[in-house]
């Protein structure tokens, strides 16, 4: 997302382009649009519960930015008889590239610092991408999905907007150019050949958007893609042609435009505040309806810069917000994840207000201190455009290597992209799981031969990440039978990270593997170590239920009966591992996901202990929550040591504490 200038450049109006209410060119009420839209994008990363569909300010900046760059092309055209494209793309890079050099360069230094590593992955192939300006086919090849957040979502993923757009500016001019020479016409009809080509585009654009959106996998290949998105870019390319067509920027009908202004406002406010980004009616109708009704309002403000709409878009801080929207939105998004309620102590509207407080502060120093230093630099080199586009093209340069030597290594990120001490690559415990797809997993890597304690491990990615860094144990041979992504409970769909998922067929395989890996080793001692994915909200007997309803819990201690007894089918003693407290991120409003929920964590460890005191001396507790989480509340340190990796799993340091405990306990319950 990108600000274009009102108008500016120069002093000629073109024919049929509305003239500026403000000096330089500017236009207050598209200003005061830009400050709705970007605000709207906010509200929805804030998580404010009215702004459910705040994720299509953006739309509204793609239309702006099309109908403003056509203009600016067409009064070139008008002014000089031809487009510059040098002269051009050298001002685009003046304007967008020197505040976003200073954001990625911030966020690939300070992040280290503030992130847990393991959620720092990918960080420098999106810093590259950003600076590319191809995040958004990034987005596309990685699979990301835009409205899930099945962990951290990356620091540069609002990128990938500007992606969209500066393939847009490349683009464009060179179609106009192409257009005019192949036309061999001049006036209206070089314009009704451009108004052919957008509004086909259009059409073009909306039935890739359908034609695509019928595969469920593919929805973010519709979100992000240059081709699907410009559909909005390509409608304010045609307003800009129309108003170009009009003289003096008079249109018939003005009460026509006036009441469809009406309805493009009323329908902006309902899609900001209803429209879901997972709904299906989104592709393309709600995207072309939403785009649509910014270009009623678009045009009937700068056809009528008196009426009553003009007049509200141009309210202060409006205009203010809206002048340095390139700047809020460059730096909202990492700095809304860097002030987190874990962080800040707050949440709900005090951490939004903390958070767009600090993004509209350093907005307006980017705009101060860098962006309009660099437009009204005197230096020669800043104005001629090949020097200026290869100035930009140094810096470039420096700024990825700096930003790419300033991340830690895949070595230092922790289970999302560590090797394993045999040097054989692994697939993270939970980072970008997908459902369905479990990584190839050695099992007894840690037997010993001899009179060694036998353990079965039974787990989920906690136990998998425990076993993935643990040292050798001295008496005792492991045996591994842990799934990622797999629990006890087997309903489906569940929510994580308030995103749908259903339980892989490799999940309910889980009784068949126990009883096996008992029958093959003939444990001493069996650990079952569950709960991440038993505190999820999930689809149970027909209706969404939870950990702490009665039929859920019923469902529960029935699954961890079956465990246990399996488990001691050949005289083995049961070890049940309570769950630790989880950390691993925080909704947009900055409070916890259901999962992570403290009470649900309780209701679950509760129910292990009912379970063991029923069963009796065969089973027992292996107290993991306190050892993890000693003051009853979760952290990432304990002794000195940092013993989570991202709010859920084990680092290697913290697995190597426990060893000498979890060797002690295993020993003891051989015994």
């Amino acid at each position: 997302m990108s600000r274009e200038d009102g108008g500016s450049g120069s002093a000629a109006p073109v024919p049929g382009t509305p003239r500026a209410s403000a000096g330089k060119g500017r236009i207050r009420p598209l200003d005061g649009l830009r400050g709705l839209a970007v605000a709207a994008v906010l509200a929805y990363h804030g998580g404010i519960s009215w702004a459910r569909g705040g994720f299509l300010g953006v739309d509204a900046f793609f239309v702006l930015s099309g109908y403003l760059i056509t203009t600016l092309l067409l009064k070139e055209r008008v002014r000089t008889g031809g487009i510059g494209l040098a002269s051009f793309w050298a001002r685009r890079a003046r304007r967008l590239l020197p505040a976003l050099l200073v954001m990625v360069l911030v966020v690939c230094l300070v992040s280290p610092h503030l992130i847990p590593p393991p959620d720092l992955a990918g960080l420098r192939g999106d810093a590259l991408a950003a600076l590319l300006y191809v995040a958004n086919w990034r987005m596309i090849f990685r699979g990301t999905d835009y409205f899930a957040q099945t962990a951290t979502p990356s620091l540069l993923q609002h990128t990938w907007s500007l992606g969209i757009e500066e393939q847009f500016y490349i683009l464009w001019p060179l179609l106009m150019i192409g257009m005019m020479r192949v036309s061999r016409a001049r006036g209206g009809r070089a314009r009704a050949m451009l108004l052919l080509i957008s509004v086909g585009g259009v059409g073009v654009s909306s039935a890739l958007c359908l034609g695509l959106s019928t595969d469920p996998a593919a929805l973010g290949r519709v979100y992000f893609g240059s081709d699907t998105r410009a559909l909005a870019l390509l409608i304010g390319c045609a307003v800009a042609v129309v108003l170009a067509r009009s003289p003096r920027g008079r249109v018939r009908h003005p009460s026509l435009l006036a009441g469809a202004a009406v309805c493009g406002a009323v329908a902006l406010a309902w899609s900001w505040s209803h429209l879901d980004g997972t709904e299906a009616s989104l592709y393309p109708g709600g995207l072309l309806a939403g785009s649509l009704a910014t270009a009623a309002v678009l045009t009937h403000v700068v056809t009528a810069p008196g009426s009553v709409a003009a007049r509200i878009l141009s309210l202060t801080p409006l205009v203010l917000l809206g002048r340095i929207s390139y700047g809020v939105y460059l730096w909202h998004w990492p700095l809304f994840m860097w002030l987190s309620a874990e962080r800040t102590g707050l949440a709900g509207i005090g951490l939004f207000g903390l958070r767009s407080a600090a993004t509209v502060a350093v907005a307006a120093l980017s705009f101060v201190l860098i962006e309009l230093p660099v437009q009204r630099s005197p230096l020669r080199v800043m104005r001629r455009p090949l020097p200026a586009l290869a100035a930009s093209g140094l810096c470039l340069t420096l700024v990825a290597g700096v930003a790419i030597s300033a991340l830690p290594s895949g070595s230092q990120l922790g289970p999302s992209t560590a090797s394993t001490p045999e040097g054989t690559a692994t697939a993270p415990p939970e980072q970008n799981h997908r459902p369905g797809r479990l990584p190839h997993r050695p099992t007894d890597r840690h037997h010993q031969p001899g009179k060694a304690v036998s353990a079965v491990i039974m787990g989920d990615s906690i136990a998998w990440s425990l076993l993935h860094y643990l040292p050798p144990t001295p008496g005792v041979a492991l045996h591994d039978i842990t799934r990622q992504g797999c629990g006890l409970a087997l309903g489906s769909p569940y929510r994580y990270f308030g995103s749908l998922h259903n339980v892989s067929r490799r999940c309910e395989r889980w009784p068949s593997d126990l009883r096996e890996a008992v029958d093959r080793h003939h444990p001493d001692v069996v650990v079952i170590l569950f709960g991440r994915w038993e505190t999820m909200d999930r689809e149970y007997d027909g209706r969404w239920s939870h950990i702490g309803e009665k039929e859920f819990d019923a469902y529960l201690r029935a699954q961890l009966d079956r465990a246990v007894d399996t488990a001691a089918a050949r005289g083995a003693r049961v070890l049940l591992a309570t769950e630790p407290y989880n950390h691993r991120g925080e909704r947009p409003d900055g409070g916890l996901w259901p999962e992570d929920q403290p009470e649900r964590v309780d209701h679950w460890n509760r129910m292990l202990r009912q379970v063991a005191a029923r069963k009796g001396g065969s089973v027992e507790l292996l107290d993991l929550a306190r050892r993890l989480c000693p003051q009853g509340a979760f952290t990432w340190q304990v002794d000195g040591v940092r013993v989570r990796s991202d709010g859920v799993h084990l680092t290697a340091e913290g697995a190597r504490w426990l060893e000498p405990w979890l060797t002690s306990q295993l020993k003891t319950a051989a015994r």
